[in-house]
């Protein structure tokens, strides 16, 4: 990377010519521009530079920004702007990549809103960009319509990967499109990059920002975290995917996978003149009515359904994501329940079994890497008697809650949450430990277990990185009453991660459920064998 100062006179880095403005942005301006020494067309984008790459070498911070595009470059071919090069201009920094083909978002919404379903196209081609970049582990977290370039006949380019990614540094660039989570200064995600869409279409449907800049970075971060957002009136069916996107709480927005079919079933509607997208299209139930049942695992928060013809599919914003800023401790780490390893198949008791009756249970999972296949299993282990009685290095904890179980020494809850209905959710863990024990108790379940995974399945397939259901949903018996179990792969953060969870009923709409998670390499470990078998023979809920 190469310092320069820059004047109307000079050249960028003694290089690039600009020739002319094509978007500004609080903290960003862009140019297209040519590279004399080649003398092809490029386009130059001018940022303020975030913390976070004040404080990086100039080199690293060079080579990141270069690397991410160019890894998202052969994921999406001709969608993501490539960088080419990176320079740094005092507080700024330049980064130059090929000249996309189209205009500039903002430059199209200089000339007033557009109609529903061009804003659903444009929308899906982005979304599609972020969904590949997720996959891949990387955030955007600077998306604007500066950064999105839009093609005459509806192709969509990507640009600005790098700049914020899911650094704790508040946003500087573009803040009105900044997540209530980034103005808090808590990083960003893949949530962060989903509300940006969603106040891009906003804007793109209504003619207006769903947040306007107040003129400063500080008082326009106060607008977004504070600020009621106007219902969009313009948006058509589009509304309610706008809607479900702009929710303040990162895990309630609705995942990339339910987005994606709403988007597709405008676009479907829109090639048949006698189809009326509305009637197609699956409807967010209203967000401020009861809640729907719960999910194991389930932040205790009210969350959309979605109901569309013969579709019912239920959005579970799980509350695995870490990555997108808005939990914190690993607790809440994209990765999430998994499915079991094979289990000793009993029938299934009554809920007033008693829960100290002698139970199948299951051993952790003794699978040869932690990337086995889908159809690895492991054998179950012998029946346990639930006890009271913790093995060497563990104590029994007992919750303010009522449930109780015994923990590694050192552990405690590292984060609690709860809700009116009584739910809540309590992450347990020690500092420096990679590995947590999250313990959910929800009252709005669905009476079958096996059921209830799928739907957490189905949420972390469109929200999790680089997510692998390892196994079946199985059915379980534990402690007498009707149970599942589910177990996966993600990465959190750069690491792979492996999850066991165990749901079960205590009663017609009431349960418990147990997630570990623990870094994959380390899954056939003894002490996290002995971990996950101890949690599981001395567990006692609070109201068992």
């Amino acid at each position: 990377m190469v310092k320069v100062q820059v004047s109307t006179n000079e050249l960028v880095a003694g290089r690039y010519r600009l020739l002319e403005g094509v978007h500004h942005e609080e903290g960003r301006e862009g140019w297209h521009g040519q590279d004399v020494e080649s003398e092809r067309p490029v386009t130059l984008t001018r940022s303020r530079l975030p913390a976070h790459l004040r404080e990086e070498a100039e080199l690293r911070t060079a080579v990141r920004i270069t690397r991410e595009s160019e890894a998202l470059g052969l994921v999406c071919p001709g969608r993501v702007s490539v960088v080419i090069d990176v320079v740094e201009d005092k507080d700024f920094l330049w980064t130059v990549t090929a000249r996309p083909e189209g205009i500039p978002l903002s430059a199209l919404l200089g000339h007033g809103p557009v109609d529903y379903v061009r804003a659903a196209r444009i929308g899906l081609g982005v979304l599609d960009v972020l969904g590949a970049a997720h996959q891949e582990g990387i955030t955007h977290g600077d998306l604007s319509p500066g950064q999105v370039w839009v093609e005459e006949r509806g192709g969509v380019t990507v640009a600005g990967f790098g700049l914020m990614g899911a650094s704790a540094s508040p946003r500087v660039t573009a803040p009105s499109y900044a997540s209530p989570e980034q103005a808090r200064g808590e990083g960003g995600g893949p949530a962060t990059d989903l509300w940006a869409l969603g106040a891009i279409m906003y804007e793109m449907v209504e003619g207006r920002p769903a947040i306007r800049d107040r003129g400063g970075l500080e008082a326009t971060f106060r607008a977004v975290e504070r600020l009621p957002i106007r219902a969009p009136l313009s948006a058509g069916p589009l509304g309610p995917a706008i809607q479900g996107l702009l929710r303040r709480d990162p895990v309630e927005r609705v995942p990339e996978s339910v987005v994606r079919e709403a988007l597709t079933r405008i676009l479907k509607a829109e090639l048949d003149e006698d189809s009326m997208p509305t009637e197609t299209l699956p409807v967010f139930r209203d967000l401020d009515a009861p809640p729907a049942r719960r999910v194991w695992g389930k932040v205790p928060l009210s969350r959309p359904v979605l109901l569309g013809g013969a579709l019912a599919v239920t959005v579970v914003c799980f509350a695995g994501l870490t990555a997108a800023g808005g939990l914190s401790e690993r607790g809440t780490s994209a990765s999430g329940p998994a499915s079991s390893p094979k289990v000793s198949a009993t029938p299934s008791p009554t809920p007033s079994a008693s829960p100290s009756s002698t139970v199948a249970q299951q051993a952790p999972s003794t699978s040869p890497s932690p990337t086995s296949s889908s159809s690895a299993s492991a054998s179950p282990s012998p029946s346990h008697t639930l006890t009271d009685d913790p093995p060497t290095g563990f104590f029994r904890y007992t919750a303010p809650q009522g449930f109780s179980v015994a923990l590694p020494k050192g552990w405690k809850p590292v984060r609690t949450e709860s809700s009116a209905d009584g739910s809540y959710r309590v992450t347990l863990g020690a500092g420096g430990d990679p590995r947590t024990l999250v313990v959910t108790y929800s009252t709005q379940l669905t009476s079958d277990p096996v059921a209830v995974w799928r739907e957490v399945d189905t949420s972390l397939r469109g929200d999790s990185i680089a997510y692998e259901r390892l196994g079946d949903i199985r059915a379980v018996t534990y402690q007498g009453y009707k149970g599942a179990d589910m177990e996966w792969l993600s990465t959190n953060d750069g690491v792979r991660e492996r999850t066991f969870g165990r749901g079960y009923l205590i009663g017609d709409h009431e349960g418990f459920s147990l997630r570990w998670t623990t870094p994959a390499a380390d899954w056939d470990t003894a002490a996290d064998q002995a971990a996950l078998t101890t949690f599981l023979r001395t567990f006692k809920g609070g109201s068992q």
